[in-house]
């Protein structure tokens, strides 16, 4: 007996040495023919200053109601919140990223299937199946029927052992890309933000752009009527009346082209904001003194957390590297596993009451690709491709973050020290328009040095106005730039949950307001003012002319 035993323990492990060497050789053929990776170019590191300039604070972190410190602004941003057709869109672009990973999730777990079966077959006794028939008996000593019914209820199980983590690595790469739509819709509230409040900062040059016309208006309505006297006392002519005349009535043209463009303007704010044409509240009085908060730049490496675009960049790289592993496993073998278990009998009522009807079966397929690899191949390097391609755009958004802070903070300082010059020229041509008026009412000067005056007053208000606004533009789209106009807002939707087996899918809390309800919105604004009265200095000019 023992010689019988060493035998056959002999068999049994010479039987495991070839399984285990049939398994190594799989794995080794399946491993065989997979291509290299192309490597990325070399990139250049992240300054650490903005071209030397750098805060220990930076004004991304500051909400956009604290930074503009504007009612009427922050009402459009939060109408804009909520009505703002592009978000609604992308908020369920958001939705099906979710349901995507839902999906991937449901791919690693068990299959189960349940159903039910009947059949009724007919055999004839001149055949051998029927014949058969004839002789044979069920358990309980009966014929079995004929017609023969056949009666089936059973659950299927069919399950992929993830061994090479090829369905998790999907199920992560998704979430990865759920994370990456909800920053690209945060980067789409940042600029739509930056765009309400450019074109807030435009209305209010507007109506300061009025304000100057009026302004210039009644000093030309005066300097005609003086014109008008020194004709009638021949101390003028036709010409001078004419010319001031001309003047005048450019300047009322001039203020319905500046109508339309507020028309404009409010319209695209009222888009922005989804709702139906109707006025924009502001007041513009203050307007060229007015001041935002200062900005404080940060540092570079700031970008990388603060600007929604870089961190959708940054999930999309991480999304197509976990998609090389995907594509990766594609190579190696393939473990399915079946299962059944159910009841089948004649009579329904032997499914319960007798063992002998229970059916079950297990199956296990291990599956792998030896031969004629060229598509799995064709997707790996796809997916190897789409890789590099995800790192350059995260390259490009990171130089494109960083060269829109520079250029935009250098336009600030530009654009403010233009500001202060012009206020210089403005106060000048102020004072000479006044001379003018005085030196002309008494016949000292021709009326040609006066409308020059006017017109030079007329248009360096104007340039500042549009400086100015410029320079607001600037301000906002610097703060934009930063990373500015997302902080505390969230989509205006509930994410859905995720199981403890999942990826991070929730978003951090400050990104997860409470749902805004129509109610807690604010009132629609105001009709628009009129504009102010004339400041001082030219209120004593136009009254010095009427002199």
């Amino acid at each position: 007996m023992k010689p019988l035993v060493r035998n056959a323990s002999a068999r049994r492990g010479a039987r495991a040495i070839i399984v285990a060497l049939a398994c190594g050789l799989l794995f080794g053929l399946s491993g065989c023919g997979i291509p290299a990776l192309r490597k990325p170019m070399s990139a250049q590191m992240l300054p650490d200053t903005f071209n030397g300039q750098a805060t220990a604070e930076n004004s991304s972190e500051v909400p956009p109601v604290e930074f503009f410190n504007d009612p009427n602004l922050t009402s459009l941003i939060n109408q804009a919140l909520f009505g703002n057709q592009e978000l609604r869109i992308l908020a369920q672009s958001i939705f099906e990223a979710s349901n995507d990973v839902m999906r991937r999730r449901g791919t690693y777990l068990p299959f189960v299937t349940f159903g039910t079966g009947a059949s009724l077959e007919k055999l004839s006794t001149f055949t051998p199946p029927g014949a058969e028939l004839l002789e044979l008996n069920t358990p309980t000593g009966d014929m079995f029927p004929n017609p023969l019914p056949n009666f089936l209820i059973a659950a299927d199980v069919t399950w992929q052992i993830d061994i090479w983590r090829q369905l998790r690595n999907a199920r992560d790469a998704a979430g990865l890309r759920y994370l990456g739509t909800t920053d690209g819709w945060n980067y789409v509230v940042t600029r739509m933000v930056a765009e309400v409040a450019e074109n807030y900062y435009k209305l209010m040059a507007l109506d300061k752009q009025l304000e100057t016309l009026d302004f210039t208006i009644r000093l030309q309505e005066q300097s005609l009527k003086v014109a008008k006297a020194q004709k009638i006392g021949a101390r003028g002519n036709e010409l001078g009346v004419q010319r001031f005349e001309a003047e005048v009535r450019k300047n009322q043209s001039e203020k319905w082209i500046i109508y339309q463009e507020i028309i404009q303007t409010e319209n695209k704010i009222n888009f922005l904001c989804g709702r139906f044409p109707q006025p924009i509240a502001r007041q513009s009085a203050q307007f060229l003194d007015l001041q935002l908060q200062a900005l404080n730049v940060g540092v570079p490496a700031q970008l990388l957390r603060n600007r929604p675009d870089i961190r959708q960049a940054e999930r999309n790289l991480s999304a197509a590297g976990l998609d090389i592993r995907v594509a990766r496993a594609n190579f190696y073998p393939k473990v399915m596993l079946t299962t059944g278990v159910g009841y089948e009998a004649f009579n329904t009522r032997y499914f319960f009451y007798s063992p002998e009807s229970l059916i079950y079966g297990v199956a296990g397929n291990l599956v792998m690709p030896l031969i004629n690899k060229t598509a799995i191949r064709a997707d790996y390097l796809d997916a190897n491709a789409k890789q590099l391609e995800a790192l350059y755009e995260y390259q490009r958004a990171i130089l494109n973050g960083f060269t829109e802070v520079v250029n935009r903070m250098a336009k600030v300082r530009n654009y403010s020290q233009s500001i202060a010059l012009k206020r210089q020229q403005l106060a000048a041509l102020e004072k000479a328009v006044e001379v003018a008026d005085i030196l002309f009412q008494n016949a000292r000067i021709e009326y040609i040095d006066v409308l020059f005056a006017q017109r030079d007053r007329n248009d360096a208000r104007i340039v500042l106005i549009e400086t100015k606004q410029e320079q607001l533009s600037a301000i906002v789209n610097a703060y934009q730039a930063l990373g500015g106009g997302w902080r505390y807002v969230g989509p205006p939707m509930r994410l859905p949950p995720t199981g403890p087996e999942g990826p991070p899918l929730q978003l951090p809390p400050n990104l997860r307001p409470p749902e805004p309800k129509l109610e807690e919105l604010p009132a629609p604004p105001n009709p628009v003012q009129p504009p102010p009265p004339p400041p001082p200095q030219a209120a004593a000019a136009a009254a010095a002319a009427a002199r």
